[in-house]
């Protein structure tokens, strides 16, 4: 059997010509990038010198793409401890910009670019933003904050390069979020997907039916989310809803984004290359298994990543997507391994109960989680928030709703929660990420 290769589509916007590349080209080029990066950390990166001495490696050793598996991997607290430019590989006077992460505790994650990894940054982010059908017509307003945090400025810099009209509306005061909207005719909208629930409810509030507005598709990412949470997005407003994906510590977003199919999210590999490990044990997984993803920076210049562990539970998607996409996929990410908590010996991920939530009709996804300790055993209590119409039924639909979401967890979960249906607006609205957690358990 002859196989074809993979031709791009004739409409296809000149960007996006690397995602159609043969692959072994690609292969060859992945290889290139990877050892210039190996060589570069190992000559100006005390860290990852170190490491590789330990290991009696060297960058000639790296002669293969297996290869990759003998350097050491990258952990959220080697950026910490090297704060703050411990991990830099360009002179200050080379770099142009410097992100932080928004951490909660200890020092922030610093991340640094040259003006060519601002250069780079922007052609994959408007790679992501032209898999999601993104052109120059498109109207777009940004409502990821600006500033320190990378989402803002990061996909701002690709819908400029597609030719979009940007809005850079940033987050918070959702009223003129919906005003700009309408009055500018914004066809393409970016932000956090929670947020975006917010806006949505707002416009409502407001007399305003998203179906009346052109807007035909959103760039939802920084979080998690699942797909039961794309179709209340898509039915309740009648858009396309795309995943973004992205991390402060690779570059920010455009490590990858979702194409037409929406059939998971194709990864930039030739600008950061894919692993899929077993987070137990470290080892290399094959392509369909699910495990942590491992992402390494092929082509960073002030800040070289080498087998970054994301904590992202996924797996390398096998077989052709119908885009015609020769750059491979991962599967929607709707967990971490680090937003695990365990109750009562089960392992409990946020995203679960948000789809046993959303199972449940006339409901939306706007809950908070909250951990408790009773007598040395463990609770979670769902706190889920009720809309206007729901308010003004029956205390037995109420319950009966109630009833309904309780058992939809305890489905998935296999043990009992306390579900409370609270009334509206009673929840605090996140214009970022979403704090779905509170553990009020005392566990030191």
């Amino acid at each position: 059997m002859i196989m074809m290769k993979p031709e791009p589509p004739k409409t296809m916007n000149p960007i996006s010509a690397m995602d159609y590349i043969p692959l072994e080209q690609l292969r060859t080029l992945q290889l290139s990038r990877l050892q210039k990066m190996v060589r570069r950390a190992y000559d100006n990166v005390p860290l990852f010198h170190s490491r590789l001495e330990e290991r009696n490696i060297t960058p000639d050793d790296i002669q293969s793409l297996d290869d990759i598996c003998k350097l050491p991997f990258t952990v959220k607290a080697d950026l910490r401890d090297t704060y703050p430019s411990g991990l830099f590989a360009s002179p200050m006077k080379d770099i142009v910009r410097l992100h932080a992460s928004s951490g909660t505790t200890g020092k922030p994650i610093v991340v640094a670019y040259t003006k060519a990894d601002l250069e780079i940054w922007s052609i994959a982010v408007g790679r992501a933003l032209a898999a999601a059908g993104v052109t120059k017509n498109d109207i777009t307003q940004i409502s990821y904050g600006y500033g320190l945090f990378t989402g803002g400025l990061g996909i701002h810099g690709g819908f400029e390069r597609i030719g979009a009209t940007v809005i850079p509306a940033s987050g918070g005061n959702t009223e003129r979020q919906v005003m700009l909207m309408k009055d500018f005719g914004v066809t393409c909208i970016a932000c956090t997907p929670s947020y975006f629930l917010h806006i949505i409810e707002t416009a409502q509030k407001m007399g305003i039916d998203m179906h009346d507005l052109p807007i035909r598709l959103g760039i939802f990412g920084a979080e998690p989310w699942t797909e039961a949470m794309r179709n209340q997005i898509e039915s309740s407003t009648g858009i396309k809803a795309y995943d973004i994906y992205g991390l402060s510590e690779i570059v920010g977003p455009g490590v990858g984004c979702s194409c037409s199919a929406q059939n998971g999210l194709h990864i930039f590999e030739d600008f950061f290359y894919p692993e899929i490990i077993n987070p137990a044990t470290g080892e290399v997984l094959p392509d369909g298994e699910e495990g942590e993803l491992v992402l390494t920076t092929l082509c960073k210049e002030a800040m070289p990543i080498i087998r970054y562990r994301t904590r992202d539970i996924t797996s390398i998607k096998t077989g052709s997507c119908s885009c015609g996409r020769t750059i491979r996929r991962i599967s929607k990410i709707s967990r971490r391994s680090d937003d695990m908590f365990i109750i009562r010996g089960v392992n409990v991920f946020p995203t679960q109960i948000e789809t046993a939530i959303l199972s449940v009709e006339s409901v939306l996804p706007i809950y908070q989680i909250v951990l408790t300790r009773d007598h040395g055993m463990d609770n979670i209590e769902v706190d889920i928030e009720i809309n206007d119409a729901l308010f003004k039924d029956t205390l037995g639909g109420i319950e009966d709703i109630c009833h309904k979401i309780s058992h939809a967890i305890e489905r998935i979960l296999n043990i009992r929660v306390f579900v409370k249906m609270c009334a509206p607006n009673s929840i605090p609205r996140s214009e970022g990420k979403a704090k779905r957690v509170i553990d009020k358990r005392n566990l030191s």
